[in-house]
């Protein structure tokens, strides 16, 4: 199998499994206990913790919220700032459905949301998303890259312009697609709340984090025994909590590696690819995760050639893969502006850690072998 959708999952590094595996038998103490086996479990979250913390340039260790993915840390900032705030949100229309869904369960609860339009790559403007602020904006949420396209967004400059005009709004961005691959900092200029998810680095599935800026107040989105100092209550995970400290720093450690790595592999799939068979990339020549080409292959319904390329050994995809198994259309793809028959010709391919040009090149004439033969 050509695995080409580590946008999806990836797989789970040698170092991680070898740090969980203690945490899957003979240390398997519930943390929130008092006794000796339960302060060791304990202790090995703590050392997580402060493990991610330095990683990200965190303050504080506290400011690491252990979470059960990505999808459960956007909305914690989400809905868990608009509620603590009493006020509403300011999202971009590509965010990942995380993020818009916590957005309009806010907007249920009669707070305004506002979801600024982006360009033709998927870009959003930094002064569209300050107008779009009003005197009830509690949170302003933009992804730091897109989880379909790559399209990396101008994060920097939106906190920018945003806390020169707006410094009570907090922002969050949901990082989870870009942390393998772009800097993701904490502290000073940065964002207030980040998200991250560990199967997307190499981590065990099931498992994320939030950085939350000390001294932010946030309404848990669950509750009951009020672990991580009652911002997310549940027994946690323990052994996902150290697989992914360990996912964190491996990612951290070799992203330079990885760029370099990952972005000719890509580069050379779309080289070969385009040599042999009409594509576009979607996003034209926008800034992008070297991980991504989002391509569109006209004349061919997508859905149909993922089933070929399963067929022929190659794992690609469409759309989202937190959505449900369907295939339809795409909301990041509608909103900028394709019409659904170039969304319905558009496959996202995503290259991972252990790919380099030889993966790329038996991929495109595998891929080109499949699209020559439905033309």
């Amino acid at each position: 199998m050509l695995y080409l959708d580590h946008a999806a999952t990836t797989p789970t590094r040698a170092e991680v499994r070898a740090a969980m595996a203690p945490y899957l038998g003979e240390r398997f103490g519930n943390p929130s206990g008092i006794h000796a086996t339960a302060r060791a479990a304990k202790n090995s979250i703590e050392e997580a913790r402060e493990r991610i913390a330095a990683a990200i340039g965190a303050t504080r260790p506290l400011e690491i919220v252990f979470t059960g993915g990505g999808t459960e840390a956007d909305n914690l900032a989400i809905a868990g700032a608009a509620l603590a705030r009493d006020g509403g949100v300011v999202t971009t229309a590509v965010e990942h459905a995380a993020v818009l869904e916590s957005a309009r369960f806010v907007e249920r609860l009669r707070h305004t949301v506002a979801i600024v339009p982006v360009d033709r790559a998927g870009r959003v403007a930094p002064e569209m998303v300050a107008d779009a602020i009003d005197d009830g904006t509690a949170v302003v949420s933009v992804m730091t890259a897109n989880n379909e396209t790559g399209t990396i967004q101008p994060v920097e400059n939106i906190i920018r312009i945003v806390r020169s005009g707006n410094g009570r709004v907090l922002i969050h961005t949901d990082a989870v697609q870009a942390f393998a691959s772009l800097p993701v900092h904490a502290g000073d200029n940065g964002p207030d709340l980040i998200s991250v998810s560990g199967h997307k680095i190499g981590g065990p599935q099931g498992v994320g984090f939030l950085y939350v800026l000390d001294g932010i107040e946030l309404e848990p989105v669950i509750h009951g025994g009020g672990q991580e100092l009652g911002r997310r209550s549940g027994t946690h995970n323990v052994a996902a909590i150290v697989g992914l400290a360990a996912a964190v720093e491996a990612a951290v450690a070799e992203r330079d590696a990885y760029r370099i790595r990952v972005g000719a592999a890509r580069d050379r799939f779309e080289e070969d690819l385009r040599s042999r068979v009409p594509i576009d990339v979607t996003v034209g020549d926008a800034d992008r995760l070297v991980s991504h080409a989002h391509l569109r292959f006209p004349g061919i319904l997508a859905e149909t050639l993922l089933v070929r390329l399963d067929l022929a050994g190659v794992a690609a995809a469409a759309g989202a893969a937190c959505h449900s198994g369907a295939i339809t259309t795409s909301h990041v793809l509608v909103a900028m502006g394709l019409d659904r028959e170039a969304a319905a010709e558009s496959i996202r391919f995503s290259f991972g850690r252990q790919d380099d040009v030889t993966t790329a090149e038996e991929a495109a004439r595998v891929v080109a072998g499949v699209v020559e033969g439905m033309s």
